[in-house]
């Protein structure tokens, strides 16, 4: 990858690191004459209106909680092709992923480090947000003049909670996703990130090292020299069932430092994985004390994430994967072929980051009055439309769209419609912000052909049936 020169106006010294989604670079502020992170959207999802808004939110989102025990966002700003890039404070400690690739944290130091982490998703709970994807890549470390501090990072899936139940996402990083994050309809609130908590304890604490994905009940086992009745607060934590779970964050670190400033006597009984092996804990926030009581004043743990969220891939590539052919007011891309509205053209053969069994791009196309402008410009109409027999196999069209929540607009209600040869699922959001309407609908193809999404926004103006006269000229064959 060729570093570039300039992004905006800092300079780029090295890449940081790369991701699914994005890719980091370490930049130098001219002005204020220190070091930056810029995290840059990758290109291959600058037509993904939905990645984009993510991108964006969680910017946004860091910027209005600006707090200490969270990665700061400076800035934000557009490269000349389109696409976003956020300037945040460069977490110069690493990531909890990188130490715990050296080797255990002792005891006594997992356990600060873990009531600093849970802290820090205790701000988020505060202010009525649920992170939903801790994991050690998340949790980064900041120097500073009173020593480290920890910070939560990567806040690219977090939502609102009063927008987290419903046609929610199903996001998260296998052996750390709470088990109802599996379900597109359940509500997901503080307690999914309670989960993730106990998961980080057992990493930190137990003998059996990185998570797995087996969410059965398994015994709970530490490592020597943490106290015993920490096993019960995990226990609790990892609850299957959220009820069973601590509250939220505040409550999760209070239990936490009870247990490890406990007297060193037995448990009634040998510790369990579930609610039966903790008794209540309190719910009170955590004051300025460590476990094992040691003075608020020792050292901090911090640092902003690189780890990035795994979403749905939409973008079309040119000249990839399918052979694109077009008729007059037609395109064609591999056995997807579309009716052009008038006046609109198409781009596109392959659908970015979404292979077939044969390794190859799965078959997408852009069409809009201008498609290259389409992604970076809410003033230009546009749809996406790919299909992919990957995502049929492993979910239904409704499961789909539950994938793609717009936290941050006003969901119509779903309908369903049947045009053409395909029994569509549709949902309408509208916006204050960006583009005023977003349609997502999908369906499955004929013939076992895969399942058929399309994203579109429709022109100012439009006609009521503009979205399902579009469906309707969507073929596949």
């Amino acid at each position: 990858m060729t570093s570039p020169e300039r992004i905006g106006p800092y300079r780029i010294e090295r890449l940081l690191g790369t991701g699914s989604f994005a890719t980091v670079w370490l930049g130098h502020d001219p002005v204020l004459d220190s070091r930056v992170a810029i995290k840059v959207l990758a290109e291959n999802w600058h037509h993904d209106l939905r990645v984009r808004e993510r991108f964006l939110d969680e910017a946004r989102l860091l910027r209005r909680l600006d707090d200490e025990r969270l990665i700061r966002v400076h800035a934000a700003g557009e490269l000349a092709d389109g696409r976003p890039y956020s300037v945040m404070a460069w977490a110069d400690g690493g990531s909890l992923r990188d130490r715990l690739a050296t080797g255990p944290i002792p005891p006594p130091t997992a356990l600060d480090l873990l009531a600093e982490i849970a802290a820090g998703v205790a701000v988020l709970h505060r202010h009525g947000v649920v992170h939903r994807d801790l994991t050690p890549g998340n949790v980064l470390f900041r120097s500073g003049p009173d020593g480290e501090r920890v910070l939560i990072a990567d806040l690219g899936l977090a939502k609102a909670l009063a927008a987290a139940s419903g046609l929610t996402a199903r996001a998260g990083t296998p052996g750390y996703m709470a088990p109802e994050q599996d379900d597109p309809l359940a509500v997901v609130d503080t307690r999914a990130d309670v989960y993730g908590l106990g998961r980080l304890g057992l990493r930190l604490l137990g003998v059996d090292g990185e998570p797995g994905t087996d969410r059965r009940p398994h015994p709970i086992r530490l490592r020597e020299g943490v106290p015993p009745r920490v096993a019960a607060v995990l226990g609790r934590a990892t609850a299957p069932r959220p009820a069973d779970r601590h509250p939220d964050a505040a409550a999760f670190r209070a239990a936490l430092r009870e247990a490890a400033t406990a007297p060193d006597r037995p448990a009634t009984g040998p510790p369990r994985h579930g609610p039966a092996a903790a008794a209540p804990q309190p719910a009170a926030s955590g004051g300025p004390a460590r476990p094992g009581g040691r003075p608020a004043g020792r050292r901090r743990f911090g640092v902003a994430g690189l780890g990035l969220a795994a979403l749905v891939a939409l973008g079309a590539t040119a000249g990839d994967a399918a052979t694109a052919g077009r008729d007059a007011g037609t395109w064609t891309s591999g056995p997807v072929t579309v009716a052009l509205p008038p006046g609109w053209r198409a781009t596109g053969t392959g659908w970015a980051g979404q292979y077939g069994d044969d390794g190859r791009l799965e078959p997408a196309l852009v069409m809009s009055p201008d498609p290259h402008r389409w992604a970076a410009d809410p003033t230009v109409p546009g749809a996406f439309v790919g299909l992919s027999t990957a995502i049929a196999a492993r979910t239904t069209p409704a499961g789909f769209l539950a994938e793609r929540p717009h936290a941050a607009c006003a969901a119509a209600p779903v309908r369903r419609t049947r045009q053409g040869d395909v029994d569509w699922v549709v949902a309408r959001f509208t916006c204050e912000k960006g583009r005023p309407e977003i349609v997502e609908a999908a369906g499955l193809a004929p013939g076992r052909a895969g399942l058929i999404y399309v994203q579109v926004t429709p022109p100012s103006g439009s006609r009521a049936d503009f979205v399902d006269t579009l469906l309707a000229g969507v073929r596949v064959g």
